[in-house]
């Protein structure tokens, strides 16, 4: 795997529901390294640190392959890397096969591999269209959120290479895929239950399906 974009954001005030709101999904390339931090992005906008930024979610990496499939169905909106709201664009990020719990070295760092992206309003914001939160969930690939072990630099052209793999099986596409089902997979469910790169919170809102 190989980082091809690093973004930013700025805060950039939005309009939702007839109330002003903040969001730093707006983010484009920039042309150096940018610093992952133990809980966010250095000098990225995170406008809600209840659902965004924090030990399992301080960076957030979506794979260039997607790209085509989503300005295929949204041709007139102005494309660029982090469209998506990712602090790193990609290559051969496949989240079937990203295990949760996986560490890598990324540039000058070391992550692990956490958990999934659940769009929200923000992301229908962006592409000027809500139905994209069921496309997105519909699609499969969100993308992934990974825990900052080491804190590090990351620039274009860096790999991403494998340092330890999760005993766990559970890959992100999987738990995504539990996530939002009604029928949960109970082989799933106890992958996930007692796999500890995972956030806590997120491990016990699903023994309710176990």
């Amino acid at each position: 795997m190989k980082v091809i974009s690093t973004n930013l954001g700025q805060s950039t005030e939005i309009m939702w529901n007839n109330e002003k709101t903040t969001t730093g999904i707006f983010k484009y390339p920039v042309p150096g390294p940018i610093f992952l931090d133990s809980e966010a992005v250095r000098d990225d906008t995170i406008a809600n640190r209840k659902v965004h930024g924090g030990h399992f979610k301080a960076c957030y990496l979506f794979s260039k392959e997607q790209y085509p499939f989503w300005q295929k169905k949204y041709p007139d909106l102005p494309w660029d890397w982090g469209m998506f709201g990712e602090n790193l664009t990609v290559e051969g990020l496949d989240e079937s096969q990203l295990k949760i719990g996986n560490i890598y070295k990324l540039g000058s760092a070391l992550v692990q591999i956490t958990q999934p992206r659940e769009p929200c309003f923000k992301l229908g914001i962006r592409f000027g269209n809500q139905n994209i939160l069921k496309e997105f969930i519909d699609h499969g690939f969100p993308g992934t959120y990974v825990r900052v072990m080491e804190r590090g630099e990351v620039s274009v052209g860096d790999s991403m290479e494998l340092v330890e793999e999760s005993p766990n099986p559970l890959t992100i596409q999987q738990f995504y895929g539990l996530l939002f089902n009604r029928e949960k997979d109970q082989e799933l469910l106890q992958w996930a239950i007692s796999n500890d790169a995972l956030p806590p919170n997120k491990r016990e809102s699903l023994k309710k399906w176990a």
